[in-house]
C-alpha cells in the first residue's frame, strides 16, 4: 500500500490480474516445484486411487478389468484366518517397539548423554551401525548365525552343553516370530537411540544441576525434570516408531518369507504373497489391494488414537 493508504500502482496491477498475476510473478517458484509435484502424483497419489479402484475387481495384475465384485474382496479378507494371522503378527511388532525398544534406547541414551562416559561417540557410532547395514544383508547374515545345521549361535548353544540339540530358530512356529522381531529391533536400535539422544539436549542443565544441589536423587531428577520435558518430544518420537514398527516387510521377507506355515507372516508378506509371488498359480491383485486399503486405514486409525492419547497425557501434566 502507498502512504494514505493509496494502492501503489504495483499492487493496483496485482489486485486486477489476481491468482494469474501472482503466479506469473513468481513463475519460476512454481517451476520448480512441478518436478516434486509431478513425482508425487505419479508415484504417490495415483497408486493410492488405483489400488482403491482395483480394490473392486477379481483381477489378476493382467488384461482388462472385467470383473466386478464389489466389497467381496473386503469380506474375503476379514473372514481369512490368514490374514488375521498376518495382523497380530504385525502388531506384534509394534508392541516389541514400544515396550522394548522404547525405554530401552532411553535408558542407554541417558548412559550415552552422561559426559562423563569416555569413549561415548563410539558407543553411539557402534549402536547406530546396524542402522545403515542392507536389511537384506542383516538378514542373510543371521541365516548362517541361526542355521540348525552348523550355525555359530546354535554351535555356542550345544557345544558347552546349554541344550541338547540344535534350536531351529526360524523353522519352528513358535520361535520363528519372536526370533525376526528381535532381530528387526537390532537393526533398528539405533534410530530411537539417536531420537531419545537429540530429546535430551534439550533438557537444561541448570534445571538438573538446580535438582541435584537441592539433593534431589538421579530417580527423582529423571522423574520430575527429565521427564517433564521429554514429553513433547517424547509424543513424536512415539510416533515415529510406531509408523517404523510396519516397515518390516523386508526383514521378514529376507529371514522366513512369511513362515513356517505363516507363523511369521505380516500384512506386507501377506500382500507381497497374494499379489506377486511367481509361486502363485494366479496372483489377486484386486484383493491384496484390499488388504492393502484396510491395513493403511486401520495404521491410520492406530496413530491418530495413539496420538490423541499421548497429547492427553502431554497436557495432563
Amino acid at each position: 500500500m502507498g502512504v494514505l493508504g493509496v494502492a501503489s500502482p504495483r499492487h493496483a496491477a496485482l489486485a486486477e490480474g489476481g491468482l494469474w498475476a501472482r503466479i506469473r510473478k513468481h513463475r519460476w517458484h512454481y517451476a520448480f516445484l512441478v518436478p516434486m509435484l509431478a513425482l508425487f502424483l505419479v508415484f504417490e497419489l495415483w497408486p493410492i486411487v488405483a489400488t482403491v479402484f482395483y480394490s473392486f475387481y477379481d483381477w489378476d495384475g493382467f488384461g482388462p478389468l472385467t470383473d466386478f465384485v464389489g466389497w467381496d474382496n473386503y469380506v474375503e479378507a476379514i473372514g481369512d484366518p490368514a490374514f488375521g494371522q498376518s495382523f497380530r503378527n504385525t502388531f506384534a511388532f509394534t508392541a516389541a517397539a514400544l515396550l522394548i525398544q522404547l525405554p530401552l534406547a532411553l535408558g542407554l541414551a541417558m548412559v550415552l548423554n552422561n559426559r562423563a562416559l569416555g569413549g561415548r561417540n563410539v558407543y553411539r557410532m557402534l549402536f547406530f551401525l546396524p542402522v545403515v547395514s542392507t536389511t537384506a544383508v542383516v538378514g542373510v547374515v543371521f541365516l548362517i548365525l541361526l542355521s540348525p545345521v552348523d550355525g555359530p549361535v546354535n554351535a555356542a548353544l550345544t557345544e558347552p552343553g546349554i541344550v541338547d540339540e540344535p534350536i531351529n530358530f526360524l523353522g519352528s512356529e513358535s520361535l520363528a516370530l519372536p526370533t525376526v522381531i528381535a532381530v528387526d529391533l537390532w537393526k533398528v536400535f539405533g534410530v530411537t537411540l539417536v531420537y531419545w539422544l537429540a530429546a535430551l539436549q534439550t533438557v537444561p542443565r541448570e534445571l538438573l544441576e538446580a535438582a541435584r544441589v537441592d539433593g534431589a536423587s538421579r530417580w527423582a531428577s529423571f522423574r520430575h525434570v527429565t521427564v517433564p520435558t521429554l514429553i513433547p518430544l517424547g509424543v513424536v518420537i512415539v510416533l515415529l516408531t510406531t509408523i517404523q514398527s510396519f516397515n518390516a516387510f523386508d526383514i521378514v521377507q529376507t529371514m522366513t518369507a512369511g513362515g513356517p506355515g505363516g507363523a511369521s507372516e505380516i500384512v506386507q508378506t501377506y500382500i507381497y504373497r497374494t499379489a506377486f509371488d511367481p509361486a502363485q498359480f494366479a496372483p489377486r491383485y484386486g484383493f491384496a489391494s484390499a488388504i492393502a486399503l484396510m491395513f493403511g486405514v486401520v495404521v491410520a486409525l492406530a496413530a491418530a488414537l495413539q496420538y490423541l492419547i499421548t497429547r492427553r497425557v502431554r497436557d495432563s501434566r
